[in-house]
């Protein structure tokens, strides 16, 4: 049976691991045909989640890029997908945009550099609004753009200032696009994932005070998983969520109510 996704052509921003792989996976369990998975530097990761896409039976292609360099990468990335979709589909044309890509160093305020700032802005901020830039002509009617934000937007992050202050703008983005893509039916959303169980959080999560610590923060007192989000994200990449647009969806597990 066609999935909610079937025939739908999609671009995963930071797929190789963690949520954007899960979303990735999602996607093309729900029938999405063709997925541009982007990745930074894990080759043998990509590799990986590209064979399990194409075990669920969809066509999917890697392509590395350096997000650090801003608007040029994301038009580098968007060329070389639009060139395999093409190759793959006969068409240039994207349903799904998820900007999941981001780093976030643990750097207070007195210790931020400004080459580190301008790193985590060019990288969480820069890069997804120049590839919504680039791929906005091709984006199909009722197509889905998804932002993925942080918690820290809405808890105090002190211990984080300048990627709160960004995935806080990447939020702004979102709220400020909505109305502009509105007239083709395209939706433009956010997701605010919390303390997810990946490999960039596998380091200090080790620490067995910093898990508690970081289960006690949800109401369902554990870590979310990467199919906790992941199953968010597909859901506004779907047409059940065709009514919302320009909002942030909390998915933090109901992190400090």
């Amino acid at each position: 049976m066609a999935g909610k996704l079937a025939h739908k052509v999609a671009l995963v921003s930071g797929a190789s691991r963690g949520i954007g792989r899960a979303t990735a996976l999602a996607l093309a369990r729900e029938g999405a045909a063709f997925i541009g998975l982007h990745y930074g530097n894990n080759a043998d990761a990509a590799r990986a989640t590209v064979r399990e896409i194409e075990q669920l039976g969809a066509k999917v292609v890697a392509i590395q890029s350096d997000l650090h360099n801003g608007r040029d990468a994301a038009y580098e990335l968007w060329h070389r997908f639009q060139d395999a979709a093409v190759a793959a589909t006969g068409e240039a044309g994207l349903d799904i945009l998820v900007n999941n890509a981001g780093i976030a160093p643990a750097v207070a305020l007195s210790e931020t550099s400004e080459s580190l700032f301008d790193e985590v802005m060019a990288v969480n901020l820069k890069a997804p609004f120049f590839l919504i830039q680039a791929a906005s002509a091709h984006i199909r009617e009722r197509g889905r753009i998804i932002n993925v934000s942080t918690g820290f937007t809405r808890l105090a992050a002190p211990t984080h200032p300048a990627y709160a202050a960004s995935k806080g703008a990447l939020e702004t983005l979102t709220l400020a696009l909505a109305p502009a893509f509105g007239p083709r039916g395209i939706t433009v959303n956010a997701v605010m994932p919390g303390v997810t169980q990946t490999d960039m959080n596998a380091e200090w999560l080790a620490h067995t005070e910093a898990r508690d610590s970081a289960e006690a923060m949800s109401v369902f007192s554990r870590l979310g998983q990467p199919k906790d989000i992941a199953d968010v994200i597909t859901f506004l990449a779907s047409d059940e969520a065709r009514w919302i647009t320009g909002q942030t969806i909390d998915a933090t597990g109901g992190a400090r109510l």
